[in-house]
């Protein structure tokens, strides 16, 4: 069945002693919100929000207070006043204030088709090209083709398709839809501990844009860099651009470490990761979207019995393609 990453605030109870587990790093104070590059719709969602919390307190106090009651957590880890699940959007990575999801009005958005960290763009910048189309096209139907194309790109470009992810232990599924642009050998990675296998991907303007985790894992560690936008075709790209990094350490034995970094493009300028260290999130569940043309690279461990199942060239799927596996040496 479709995977979400929807675990508790607490964390799943750890399958081992902690002994035996990375410990968990502090959040990178860069990442102080869930799309830490900000940008004009954060903004303006942002300002929308103190607009709704006006109305809110104006007009509907009863559910102002009801959701108060039912909010969990000790602190407001928001800059502004929560006063329901929806004023915790960009920042329900820091911790804090939570509903359970029995009590989220908002709930309903994760079984749209479209990705609910990029609703805001599909309705400013689709919306904007289905009314250009409109009134166009009662000036010309063919010049109406233009911005009808544009529209019909921004819908397919913020789709998120239901994933189901294939069945078996000791498999590595695809972080991210797209093309496989390299497959390098790592001497050595200082996370993993040891040799290497970097894969990288290519998103194109068509690709769904959902990153999903390779594996069943526990976040480890998260940083974030600025930097530049260059076309994420080349090489240069993920050393220079902007870019997140999750390290993820395997839930089962012998507990693989893993990393997988969003990188930005030419045209993704926003980076969305939801989750934070100390999670558990499962195979196949999303954890965040690049918005526009980007790069995914997956790094693992390069042990004796690891087998790779794509190569470059490749057109794989997030959560569903199996990018590698470890076979065991009994």
């Amino acid at each position: 069945m479709e995977q979400d990453c929807t675990t508790s605030r607490m964390g799943n109870a750890p399958t081992t002693p902690d002994a035996v587990r990375a410990p968990i790093e502090a959040i990178d104070p860069q990442i102080t919100s869930i799309q830490p590059g900000g940008g004009v719709c954060m903004r303006l969602e942002l300002a929308w929000g103190r607009i709704r919390r006006a109305y809110l307190k104006a007009f509907r106090r009863g559910y102002v207070d009801r959701m108060r009651t039912l909010r969990r957590g000790d602190y407001n880890p928001c800059p502004h006043e929560v006063l329901d699940p929806r004023d915790l959007k960009f920042y329900r990575n820091q911790g804090g204030y939570w509903w359970d999801r029995a009590y989220d009005p908002f709930v309903w958005r994760d079984r749209l088709p479209f990705a609910r960290d990029g609703l805001a763009e599909l309705v400013l910048f689709g919306g904007t090209a289905v009314v250009a189309t409109l009134l166009v096209a009662l000036v010309s139907i063919p010049a109406a083709i233009v911005p009808g194309l544009l529209a019909l790109e921004f819908f397919w470009f913020f789709r998120d398709p239901r994933r189901t992810p294939p069945p078996g232990k000791d498999l590595v599924l695809a972080p991210a839809d797209g093309k496989v642009v390299s497959i390098e050998s790592i001497p050595y990675d200082e996370f993993i501990g040891g040799p290497a296998v970097l894969v990288g991907v290519f998103l194109s303007i068509f690709n769904v844009h959902i990153n999903r985790a390779p594996i069943n894992s526990r976040i480890i560690g998260m940083t974030y860099r600025r930097g530049k936008f260059l076309n994420a075709l080349l090489p240069e790209s993920a050393r220079e651009n902007e870019r997140m990094t999750l390290r993820l350490e395997a839930n089962e034995a012998p507990h693989r470490r893993f990393v997988v970094r969003q990188i930005a493009g030419a045209l993704a300028r926003r980076i969305v990761c939801t989750v934070s260290p100390g999670e558990d999130i499962e195979a196949g569940a999303r954890f965040g979207m690049i918005k526009l043309g980007s790069r995914t690279e997956l790094v693992l461990p390069a042990e004796n019995g690891l087998a790779m199942e794509v190569r470059v060239g490749d057109h794989i799927k997030a959560g569903v393609t199996i990018v590698a596996r470890f076979k065991s040496e009994n």
